[in-house]
């Protein structure tokens, strides 16, 4: 069984829903140091002129985990994001599919970075037909070292592989997977190009982006460059 571990992120691009997809189970880590201003309070939409910052504000310590992070609810920062969705996908094929499901998402009154976060992770995954299940470590009792921490998690769910990102190798101690017995597979992801709501392609933007130009079937292009791994859901 394949497990993949990350951070939660907000709006999470394309290789992030790839980890998902590639994965019997997806764990959000969600009990690790919040980092400002990197993917997990923020992501990038397409617009004509390029791309544009989508940011959820949030109240942080140093230090803190990112499962104890708090959004800043005095910013209307809801009402922003799908006004920016509205400006920027109007006119793209799916738009008025799905702008109501982000609307009614991003209306709620959320209190947590990560449950916001692990919502529309979940919300994406489910309108482009990914079925992985989904866990958070927060909900395990693991070890504090990083490369014990996840191995501990593949052990809790009884992986045999875990799935790594492209560069896992430059902070994992991959001597401590091979003596718990569990492979490790690194992710190499393709980046498919597809008709977006401008002329041109920007890759590396929020997964919405391949939802409201492509729907629901959007998916198949990103699995057309990024079969299956080996072990997946039995997949050979």
């Amino acid at each position: 069984m394949i497990v993949a571990i990350h951070q939660p992120q907000y709006m999470p691009w394309l290789g992030y829903l790839d980890k998902m997809d590639k994965a019997d189970v997806f764990c959000f880590l969600d009990n690790v140091q919040f980092k400002k201003n990197e993917w997990q309070n923020r992501n990038r939409l397409r617009t004509k002129e390029g791309w544009q910052w989508i940011t959820v504000p949030v109240f942080h310590d140093f230090g803190q985990k990112i499962m104890d992070v708090r959004i800043n609810g005095a910013i209307p920062w809801g009402k922003k994001h799908c006004r920016m969705i509205t400006q920027y996908y109007s006119r793209a094929p799916f738009y008025r599919e799905f702008a109501p499901v982000f609307e009614d998402l991003l209306g709620r009154p959320w209190e947590l970075l990560s449950q916001l976060n692990m919502a529309v992770a979940e919300t994406l995954a489910q309108n482009l037909s990914i079925t992985t299940r989904l866990v958070k470590a927060s909900d395990m009792e693991l070890p504090d070292s990083p490369t014990e921490r996840l191995i501990g998690i593949c052990r809790e769910l009884g992986a045999d592989t875990y799935l790594a990102g492209r560069d896992g190798a430059n902070y994992m101690d991959l001597e401590l997977f091979r003596r718990a017995e569990i492979r490790v597979l690194f992710q190499d992801f393709r980046h498919p190009e597809y008709a977006q709501a401008y002329p041109g392609f920007v890759p590396a933007l929020s997964a919405a982006d391949l939802l409201f130009c492509c729907g629901p079937e959007g998916m198949e292009r990103v699995r057309g460059l990024n079969p299956p791994l080996s072990g997946s859901r039995g997949q050979l």
